[in-house]
């Protein structure tokens, strides 16, 4: 006896056949269980960073002192800021800090990731070189506050042990602001020649190879394979370095709190003065949101000028 169906052919569906998953459901659940898991850091994001910075732009416009609601008065706070020479001196000592900073911190990290790289791989000694970056600033700036004091510190202990005379690093103003550059340079200088070294381990070794046998010598082949081929990862650390720079606080709140004489109140202590020991916060608004278009542009020019979505090794 024949069975017959009233459904099409190709919807008749024996027992051994495999019903298709259903892609569409799937990739719905999917995403569900995504956003999910991505809700707590996006709730952060917006709660920590997206809503402080609007509300700041909104403040700039406004004179607010906590003590009343905010009166909107339009560019007043800006064109203050143009004729603060505070402002100017702070944006000026943050710039020498930043220069000395990104300077003296590149090419010492640039320098160990070779040494690792060429010498050893050992993972204690990459764990060595990063403690310092492990340390809170707070209490590596104590530290080196303590060792760098004019009578009792242990540096200047030994300067006088050598016939030098003391120097008061954070007491001068021509000491002050490298002295605390070379605080930042020692924390985080491990760190940074670890991301230096992650980029070497990418150059593949044959480019290396092919440049012995044409006779190269490591410091043609320093110049002319390795620094072109860790371009991306240089650039990468030009950037990071330099919006933290420009955002450095809390050594200077610990060592000198922005003297002797103004010379290291950098803009992010100015700022900080302003709002919280003044309660100038419309004020301190506009100055932080002068800061951020300051770093968008210049991490824009350098990611343009450096071609940092661009590889030499093809």
């Amino acid at each position: 006896m024949t069975v017959t169906t009233n459904a099409p052919p190709d919807k008749r569906r024996s027992h051994g056949d495999v019903a298709a998953p259903p892609i569409r459901r799937r990739s719905l659940g999917d995403l569900k269980v995504a956003m999910i898991f991505l809700a707590p850091a996006t709730l952060g994001f917006v709660v920590f960073y997206i809503w402080p910075t609007l509300r700041g732009a909104y403040l700039s416009f406004t004179e607010y002192s906590l003590l009343s609601a905010p009166n909107f008065n339009g560019l007043a706070n800006y064109e203050r800021m143009i004729q603060d020479s505070f402002f100017w001196n702070a944006l000026v000592v943050t710039v020498e800090y930043v220069v000395l900073n990104i300077g003296i911190q590149t090419i010492l990290a640039v320098g160990i990731a070779m040494l690792m790289y060429r010498l050893t791989q050992s993972i204690t000694v990459r764990a060595v070189i990063l403690l310092p970056y492990l340390i809170a600033n707070v209490v590596v700036a104590l530290v080196w506050y303590w060792m760098l004091d004019f009578q009792v510190g242990i540096v200047n202990q030994g300067l006088t042990y050598l016939g030098i005379d003391p120097v008061a690093f954070f007491g001068e103003s021509q000491w002050a602001i490298p002295t605390i550059a070379g605080i930042n340079v020692w924390r985080h200088m491990g760190y940074t020649a670890l991301l230096v070294f992650a980029g070497l381990q990418m150059i593949p070794k044959y480019v290396y190879e092919a440049a012995e046998v044409d006779g190269a010598s490591e410091w043609k082949s320093f110049w002319r394979i390795t620094l072109p081929l860790l371009r991306p990862v240089l650039v990468m650390v030009l950037v990071v370095t330099m919006i933290g720079s420009f955002q450095i606080f809390d050594t200077v709140a610990v060592t000198t709190q922005g003297g002797p004489i103004n010379a290291t109140r950098v803009i992010y202590y100015y700022i900080y003065e302003r709002a919280f020991t003044r309660f100038d916060f419309g004020y301190a608004s506009a100055m932080a949101m002068v800061l951020f278009a300051i770093l968008a542009v210049v991490s824009l020019v350098q990611l343009r000028l450096l071609r940092a979505k661009e590889s030499d090794l093809a």
